[in-house]
């Protein structure tokens, strides 16, 4: 074998070799070791919102901020799989180069937390020294000694050159960046996670979904990058911005969708839309082959613990946008909600905090990927299943004893939990997208009998915040689930109060045939007190469409089957409606003697707030045969009784009586001051139309 020659000099003496050649000679000679100060990747292509958040970064890069108390020396972004962190941290990053903050180099870690084999920090050390250009040979064993090199080579390179950046990817633990800190002041660390990591000391960026107007620019400029004069997002905006809705406005989902697009340029917008939304599974479709939101979600799950994910699972199932720490004890089985396993799951960014404390939410998409992971397993559909029904059970109970309270007069049972009706509305108004919600499982037939009794719960509480929608939905779904029952009381329970509801948004003819619906089924079931609140209801249909003669016979009915059945509550109603009938047909005086007749039924079954009411009916009466003076005395004992219950819709009409009546009696500056009051009472009420009305009413009256 030849010799070798690598530049360095044998030992010759005098021409001659000094002895054979007993192993071959060999010399190295090392040039500087490669870098990779430069290992930034590139933009993602179509980057589009995130302004706020892209500000905060660069303002935490910023090296001139280094030396300032509190500088923030790392940044780590966290959130959802899928949130689009890594797109927003190579954002800042070239953003920062692009104003020269580090001449000293980028270096880039991808540090795969999620993955079964993630990098430890030892091994990301290796990685960053070797970008610094340290011989794989001079970096020594174990964390500690190399972190110690890393920040002795960085801050080297910053006395030669200036500040690094050190973007470390994809973390999912404190302990796989903490050893990254790159020392100095100067140089800067940015983390991503799927997790917060509070442990680091750093600016925590948490980062949500997209707004409606991002996701809607991220889905254009996708299609318009792949062919710019793809106009399908502009030709079809209100299929686009649904389709964001449908995603998430996760920025995974909306790219996904993206491509699935400018795969078939001739399919519409509104296609897409139509098949995710009939589909059992939507991230069945959110998968282009190469990326899926069911993966990204997948990697999360798989790194809960057995408590988390179980817990994670059940809060899929639960109705309504978010849910209140009771809904979550219910949906565990368990005394009080499992807190600890809620902030772990928030840390994970798989649950969000709802509005207010005590509240929860999840991503539409998590919940989506919860279900069908209950979907797919018999077993964990069963403890689904019984969760549901803890659920149902759980708001059947409390609703009842908060309708209970809402109805209660003096000598009636004392409700359940609820000490006064602003407790019973409170709580009815925290969970009141539940309950609308819960109602819906009516559907199927293992809930519907529980469902139905809840939606019974509901109709005064809907009816006295006016959330006349929701009542519709509500009793939609029980008459239907109620007559697939063959329970013709539920069913007819069901149409009559959503004739009320019907009423109160204009559809009156639809009105009159439901509660005539409800009459007959009535009727037919021997129902007699029931029949009786059908007869009244259909009266006030009968009014609001013109048909006063008709209304006084259907409340005259109602009257008499009341005190039949010895109702005397409901009779007091029956007087009420029957007075406004009569007034309507001129027989002014009879209407007072209905109103007086109810007034006093009223105040001798202690329900303070109908015999307030009452007062304001029979103000009308006496104002229409021309006793002013009484009318505003009998408003004004409406507002007095009133006061205590918050009612503002009927505030602001009893104001807005009293100032017609106040001009009637030719005192117009008290007039004024009445409908202003009015106007702010419907506003309270959510009645902007009303409010409206009392306003132009007040500035066209002259001081």
């Amino acid at each position: 074998m030849g010799e070798q020659y690598g530049g360095d000099h044998q030992d010759f003496r005098g021409g001659e070799f000094n002895g054979p050649f007993t192993a071959k000679a060999e010399y190295h000679q090392h040039g500087p070791a490669p870098t990779a100060l430069d290992a930034l990747p590139p933009k993602v292509a179509g980057f589009t919102g995130r302004g706020d958040q892209l500000g905060e970064l660069l303002g935490a890069f910023d090296p001139d901020g280094g030396e300032a108390p509190g500088a923030v020396l790392v940044a780590a972004v966290s959130g959802l799989g899928g949130i689009g962190k890594t797109a927003l941290a190579v954002e800042a990053a070239h953003a920062a180069c692009d104003k020269g903050w580090f001449p000293g180099g980028v270096l880039f870690v991808n540090l795969h937390g999620y993955d079964d084999d993630r990098v430890t920090a030892e091994q990301a050390l290796e990685t960053l020294l070797r970008g610094l250009g340290t011989p794989p040979e001079h970096i020594p064993n174990g964390v500690d000694a190399r972190a110690a090199l890393y920040r002795s080579v960085l801050a080297a390179r910053e006395r030669e050159l200036g500040a690094v950046l050190v973007l470390a990817d994809n973390a999912s633990a404190a302990e796989q960046v903490r050893p990254l800190h790159p020392g100095g002041a100067r140089h800067r660390l940015l983390a991503t996670s799927r997790s917060k990591l509070p442990q680091l000391g750093a600016r925590l960026l948490p980062l949500g979904e997209l707004s409606p107007e991002e996701a809607y620019d991220l889905l254009d400029r996708a299609l318009r990058i792949a062919a710019p004069g793809d106009a399908r997002v502009a030709n079809e905006s209100e299929a686009a911005a649904e389709l964001a809705l449908l995603c998430g406005h996760l920025p995974l989902a909306l790219q996904i969708a993206a491509a699935l697009l400018v795969l078939d340029r001739d399919k519409p917008v509104a296609e897409l839309v139509l098949e995710l939304a009939e589909s059992g599974d939507r991230l069945l479709h959110l998968d282009d082959g190469e990326r899926s939101v069911r993966a990204a979600f997948d990697l999360s799950y798989r790194r809960l613990s057995a408590e988390q994910a179980r817990l994670l699972r059940l809060l899929a199932l639960a109705p309504g946008p978010e849910v209140t720490a009771e809904v979550v004890a219910a949906l565990d089985g368990a005394d009080a909600a499992p807190v600890r396993v809620l902030d772990a799951l928030c840390r994970a960014h798989l649950v969000e905090r709802g509005r207010g404390r005590g509240r929860w939410r999840l991503h539409d998409l998590v919940r989506v990927f919860g279900v069908g992971v209950v979907r797919g397993d018999a077993g964990l559909w069963e403890e689904g299943e019984t969760a549901r029904e803890r659920v149902l059970g759980f708001y059947h109970r409390w609703a009842d004893a908060a309708d209970g309270r809402l109805r209660w007069l003096p000598g009636m049972p004392e409700p359940e939990r609820f000490v006064d009706r602003a407790g019973a509305l409170a709580w009815l108004d925290s969970e009141r997208a539940g309950l609308v919600a819960v109602v819906q499982w009516a559907r199927e037939e293992r809930y519907a009998p529980i469902a139905v009794r809840l939606s019974q719960c509901l109709g005064e509480y809907l009816d006295w915040r006016r959330a006349f929608d929701d009542k519709i939905t509500v009793c939609g779904v029980a008459r239907e689930a109620a007559y697939r029952a063959g329970d013709q009381v539920g069913e007819a329970i069901a149409w009559d109060s959503l004739g009320i509801a019907l009423q109160q948004t204009g559809r009156v003819e639809e009105a009159i045939d439901v509660h005539t619906r409800a009459c007959d089924l009535y009727q037919a079931t021997g129902e007699r007190q029931g029949e009786a609140i059908a007869w009244n209801n259909l009266g006030f249909a009968l009014q609001l469409r013109g048909r006063a003669g008709e209304a006084v016979d259907a409340h005259t009915r109602a009257r008499s089957l009341f005190q039949i059945v010895g109702d005397r509550p409901r009779e007091a109603i029956a007087w009420t409606s029957l007075g406004s009938a009569l007034q309507e047909v001129s027989r002014a005086g009879e209407a007072i003697d209905a109103h007086t007749r109810a007034r006093d039924l009223y105040q001798a079954v202690g329900d303070r707030l109908h015999e307030a009411i009452s007062w304001n009916n029979l103000g009308n009466a006496l104002g229409a045969t021309g006793r002013v003076e009484e009318a505003i005395e009998a408003y004004e004992k409406t507002l007095e009784g009133i006061r205590e219950f918050e009612d503002w819709y009927g505030t602001g009409l009893t104001l807005s009586n009293l100032a017609l009546a106040y001009e009637d009696a030719a005192r117009p500056a008290e007039a004024r001051t009445r409908y202003l009051q009015s106007a702010d009472a419907y506003t309270r009420a959510n009645a902007p139309t009303e409010a409206a009305r009392a306003r132009t009413r007040a500035e066209a009256i002259t001081p």
